[in-house]
């Protein structure tokens, strides 16, 4: 873990200040609360009964012990996974409307991110101490709140401190820290994307936050039967690289450097309940791995293809008009809530014929470089599929509730949830997307080997 980089990146950071790992890292939540809140501060730890039992009581009683003002704490039901959405938020904000004190989020992602919101919306800051090294939310601004079944993120500030004790995310349930080990191994994919995305001029690379999240990545995600095994250095890696990603959002002011279609095939199996039924839910990481693999596959099938030769007319003549674009977001998406966004999404990144040529244009004269520099960033599919595997993720779609048609109609459906630019416009773009998703489900194809 490197120390040195996380101090670097607080710097560039806009909401966080203070960030501390290591074992036994729960004894200094007393120092850390006084030196960012102040020495008159007062704190309330929220927590689930989970969390409370984890790290919640602990934090209560240092706090207590040091003389910091410790109000009663908030504590959602047991017996229930506490979601992140708005019914959770409202709950949270109201119970702590007549506290006067600096919320103390014990907990994961969903409890993480409940607080977050709340905090914001009571016009105070908050610290986080994370119990699972499950996700790379914990430092990143804004929540990911599911509301009017539509799973958004809402703005508000990142924790002004984090406290990470790698022997409490040590005993966190392996689940949690393979469902890190996926959404951090997303950023390969993440990181395509946003070469891709700068290359033909719609959203540029900022070096020194690209730096943050891409620079430790590959030693964070290098050891992944070691991380299962429960090997404390490979933890401090994994934590540095979800933490250097949540700061690097702070620094961009935009998920970009975290998140690319993979997180698009999460994010619209989450609106759309998958694995919600299970106990607990099926987590977000796992849903971003096997996105991720698939985002990978569907490189290597854009990347065995010329684009430099791209016939530009023919893909002009056959570009759908904005009308025909959004009927056909309509007929694909009829969930409520999601209908609606989808199309508000899909026209936000809507191109004319006209502007699509001078894309593709860019396109092909940049192809031959631009191949290289994706070549050189991604890692093969059944690469990725083979680490998630030893990190203990699962790895195809039936492992989280999808059978292989649903998979293959995601590669379309996906493309319309969000307005950032990922390989799947480009596929859509360049009018290969069809041919190319049909060839890893055909005889050969990525999908139908791994079947």
């Amino acid at each position: 873990m490197d120390d040195e980089r996380i101090r670097t990146a607080l710097r560039d950071a806009t909401d966080t200040d203070e960030v501390v790992i290591g074992s036994g890292a729960l004894d200094s939540v007393p120092e850390v609360f006084r030196r960012t809140f102040g020495p008159g501060g007062s704190a309330v730890v929220v927590a689930d009964a989970n969390t409370w039992r984890a790290a919640g009581q602990q934090v209560q009683r240092n706090l207590e012990a040091a003389g910091v003002p410790v109000a009663e704490p908030y504590r959602f039901p047991p017996g229930q996974f506490v979601h992140a959405d708005d019914t959770n938020v409202e709950a949270l904000r109201d119970g702590l409307g007549g506290v006067d004190a600096v919320p103390v989020s014990v907990g994961a992602g969903s409890l993480n991110d409940i607080v977050k919101l709340a905090a914001h919306e009571l016009g105070r800051p908050y610290m986080s101490v994370a119990t699972a090294a499950s996700v790379d939310g914990y430092t990143a601004f804004g929540a990911a709140i599911t509301t009017g079944g539509y799973k958004r993120t809402m703005t508000c500030p990142a924790p002004r401190a984090l406290v990470a004790d790698l022997d409490v995310l040590r005993s966190a349930p392996a689940g949690m820290t393979a469902s890190g080990y996926g959404d951090l191994l997303g950023k390969v994919t993440a990181g395509a994307d946003w070469i891709l995305a700068d290359a033909l001029g719609v959203e540029p690379v900022n070096g020194p936050v690209w730096d943050l999240v891409q620079g430790p990545l590959k030693s964070s995600v290098g050891r992944p039967a070691e991380l299962a095994a429960g090997d404390l250095e490979a933890m401090g890696g994994l934590v540095e690289g979800l933490v250097m990603s949540g700061l690097a959002m702070q620094a961009a002011g935009s998920s970009r450097p975290a998140s690319g279609a993979e997180h698009q095939f999460s994010h619209l199996w989450e609106m759309e309940g998958l694995g919600h039924d299970r106990q607990p839910p099926l987590a977000h990481g796992f849903k971003v791995g096997v996105g991720s693999i698939a985002v990978a596959a569907l490189y290597e099938r854009v990347l065995a293809r010329d684009l430099s030769a791209l016939d530009i007319e023919a893909a002009t003549a056959a570009w759908p008009s904005r009308e025909e674009v959004e009927r056909r977001v309509r007929a694909t998406h009829t969930t409520p809530g999601l209908d609606e966004a989808a199309v508000t999404e899909t026209l936000a990144k809507y191109l004319d014929a006209d502007q699509l040529g001078r894309r593709l244009e860019l396109l092909t004269g940049r192809w031959p470089a631009l191949g290289q520099r994706l070549q050189a960033q991604l890692e093969p599919a059944g690469r990725l599929r083979d680490m998630l595997r030893a990190a203990g993720c699962p790895t195809g779609p039936e492992a989280i509730g999808l059978d292989r048609q649903a998979l293959q109609a995601t590669y379309h459906r996906a493309q319309m949830i969000r307005r950032r630019y990922t390989v799947l416009d480009l596929a859509a773009e360049t009018g290969i997307l069809d041919q190319a998703v049909d060839e890893l489900f055909g005889p050969g194809g990525f999908w139908a080997l791994t079947a």
